[in-house]
């Protein structure tokens, strides 16, 4: 191995630990680990990864970071690969236990496009469980997401800090990061095996991706983790049909491989959900945010001793403030099982009452919950370092609530429509224009706005409708005869010849009325 290519940067001395001191416990773990990642044992390999690595970490590096790459290097032969692998969990670890550094945020990014070079480029001849290797995808983009945040917040930088990222401007570029996630993506090939799996011809999903004819699953389940990783990083960009679209080979009204681990499961229904709420598709994120907490509420129990515990809890809490959300624009609680309705009256039944009302209360909590819910969005360029330096790590955000408040304010401006549609079966155009103390002509206009607002264009391009009761006009008569959802579902479930025989019977009705 050569000293230049895992040469550690000198550590801030008030760290207060050698970084070439190796306690007998740490040698252990390296010689073992690497020894089972060369046998591909990966049961040993899931185990002490998920255990063992904790252990030592909780015990001997709680407020340090682990030993540095040189000084574990000669234990397991120099060898290449292992010493990437090791310096990308001594990275995760330094960002969970410590802040980084500038320099040691841009070694990471060094790190990470070697060890991606070498899957893309290299002959990688061993497997890893898929946990290590969700991990891999979704630090890579946390840790994008942690340096855009940081290189945002410019207003207290040091001249050292300013010089440095002038120096390395292409660290954590958007454009590296979603060509790195692409590259996966393509070079496994990752999409054809999905669609060869679904002709019989690849066994991806029945193996949760595991190579058992001496095969690597590296590239392979790379490729698939960093569909999720492109649809969370378009999230963060705000860009929500790309998310959405980068997402599409996975088919996620079944189980896959990204529901075997519990991390994967619910970043992809997280920001997958998320995406569709912001594209007012609002009854396929309350069915997918329906699934996933009902999935939790059953499961989580037996993630406590997990390492990813609190976060599971944390992305619960605002999963169930999204669907509130949900629920409060398109009322379809028809689509939500009871025991997540219970959990959600119990945390939010209150305050999605108050979300009803077309007032300053009302958008006051959708910004609460929006801001408490939404993903850390980020601006991905960088700054201009000749004009006067300010923070603007907050603007992405900001235009993000902008856009969400703007589309909550007219759904909530429809809300007095949806209320008088309930009611009748049929109603008249004056009447209907009386009670709403408009003229038609305005009336026109808000029945109109009322069936774009609640239809969307779903990811095959055909409009859906989010409506819980829906209507159609009859110019002839000036009425508006209103359509239940339940009524329309119904409907569709008759079979062609009786749904045929009731549409002519109507037929015959309506002409005998203008007669």
């Amino acid at each position: 191995m050569a000293n230049q290519d895992y040469e550690e940067r000198p550590q801030t001395q008030e760290l207060g630990y050698d970084p070439n001191f190796v306690p007998d416990s740490v040698k252990s773990f390296v010689v073992h680990l690497y020894r089972h990642i060369r046998e591909k044992n990966v049961y040993e390999i899931h185990q002490m990864y998920e255990s063992s690595f904790q252990t030592l970490s909780e015990r001997l590096f709680k407020d340090t970071p682990w030993p540095s790459v040189d000084a574990v290097a000669h234990y397991v032969d120099n060898d290449h690969v292992f010493c990437l692998l090791y310096r990308e969990m001594w990275f995760r670890h330094l960002y969970a236990r410590l802040t980084p550094t500038l320099r040691q945020r841009i070694d990471s990014w060094d790190n990470y496009c070697s060890l991606f070079q070498v899957v893309l480029h290299g002959v990688v001849n061993m497997q890893l469980p898929n946990q290590w290797l969700w991990d891999m995808v979704d630090e890579f983009v946390y840790q994008f997401q942690s340096f855009c945040q940081y290189r945002a917040k410019m207003k207290n930088k040091t001249e050292q800090e300013i010089t440095l990222l002038r120096q390395f401007d292409q660290a954590w570029n958007v454009y590296g990061v979603l060509n790195f996630l692409q590259a996966l993506v393509e070079k496994s090939t990752i999409i054809q095996i999905l669609e060869q799996e679904k002709e019989g011809l690849e066994q991806f999903t029945a193996t949760d991706g595991y190579d058992y004819n001496g095969g690597s699953n590296v590239l392979k389940v790379l490729g698939y983790f960093s569909m999720v990783g492109l649809l969370r990083v378009h999230c963060l960009l705000g860009d929500y049909h790309t998310g959405i679209k980068c997402l599409l080979p996975i088919d996620i009204s079944q189980q896959g491989v990204y529901t075997s681990v519990i991390g994967s499961h619910i970043t992809t229904i997280y920001h997958y959900g998320f995406a569709n709420l912001m594209l007012r598709r609002y009854v396929e994120a309350i069915r997918e945010f329906n699934k996933i907490l009902l999935y939790i509420f059953k499961t989580k129990q037996y993630h406590q001793k997990s390492p990813q515990y609190e976060q599971i809890l944390k992305k619960n809490e605002q999963m169930y403030a999204l669907l509130a959300i949900c629920l409060s624009l398109c009322p379809q609680t028809r689509l939500v099982d009871e025991t997540v309705n219970s959990q959600l009256r119990e945390k939010y039944g209150e305050k999605m009452a108050r979300m009803q009302r077309y007032d300053d209360e009302a958008f006051a909590i959708y910004d609460e919950l929006f801001s408490y819910a939404c993903p850390k969005f980020i601006t991905p360029s960088a700054p201009s370092f000749e004009e006067p330096l300010v923070n603007y790590n907050q603007d992405a955000y900001r235009l993000q609530l902008k856009l969400f408040l703007y589309e909550a304010k007219q759904q909530q401006l429809l809300s007095g429509v949806r209320t008088f549609l309930k009611v009748y079966s049929t109603i008249s155009f004056a009447k209907l224009a009386s009670y709403m103390e408009v003229d038609e002509s305005t009336l026109r206009t808000i029945l109109i706005t009322y069936k774009h607002k609640t239809h969307a264009v779903d990811s095959d391009g055909k409009i859906t409708s989010n409506a819980d009761v829906d209507f159609y006009i009859d110019e002839c008569l000036q009425m508006v005869s209103i359509v239940s959802i339940c009524c329309r579902t119904q409907f569709m479930l008759w079979s062609p010849s009786l749904r045929n025989v009731m549409v002519i019977t109507f037929c015959v009705r309506l002409s005998s009325l203008k007669g």
